[in-house]
């Protein structure tokens, strides 16, 4: 019987296309700067805020598929313990934080607002490009293609801003020291 393409689990396969979703907007996000500076295209900046939304999004389809349809809206205290547990939703819902503080600052109103600190806030971003493709390789049973690309794919973009990564990973380091 054809199921439009799903496999035997649905709900596996909703979490996995939103999760892979919010991961490509993910990494389309941080292709834009250093894009925008290689093309000398500064106009292509303007996408970067629309990507991140677009990321947001869909990691939040990708939470919300986990807790309704993996949960269950009766078993969402659940969640706790599932994050006690499963150290791959852990890094999951600290990404899914940081994006949703990342979308609350998008505007230009927060940006004047906070000043310097937009841009150390909006730098977290590094850190989920860091937790994103860990929680992906992690949340896999059998170790496929796919996510291994997802996480060089990453690494590739944080390398290709190396200083601007470097100098972000020694503050927060730091701090966390």
């Amino acid at each position: 019987m054809n199921q439009g393409g799903l496999s035997a689990d649905p709900v596996k396969d909703i979490q996995h296309f939103t999760g892979r979703t919010a991961l490509k907007f993910l990494l389309a996000t941080l292709l834009v700067s250093p894009l925008a500076r290689y093309a000398k295209q500064p106009l292509l900046i303007r996408t970067r805020r629309l990507l991140g939304l677009w990321c947001f999004s869909w990691a939040t389809l990708h939470l919300t598929s986990y807790a309704l349809l993996e949960l269950g809206i009766n078993n969402l205290a659940l969640l706790g313990q599932e994050l006690i547990t499963r150290p791959y939703l852990t890094l999951g819902i600290i990404s899914w934080f940081i994006l949703f503080a990342l979308t609350l600052t998008s505007t230009q109103a927060a940006q004047r607002k906070l000043g310097k600190r937009w841009q150390r806030l909006h730098n977290f971003v590094y850190l989920v490009a860091i937790l994103a493709p860990i929680h992906y390789l992690w949340s896999v049973k059998i170790l496929s293609p796919q996510p291994v690309i997802y996480a060089l794919l990453a690494l590739a973009l944080l390398a290709w801003r190396y200083k601007t990564f470097r100098q972000w990973w020694r503050s927060f380091a730091g701090k966390m020291l």
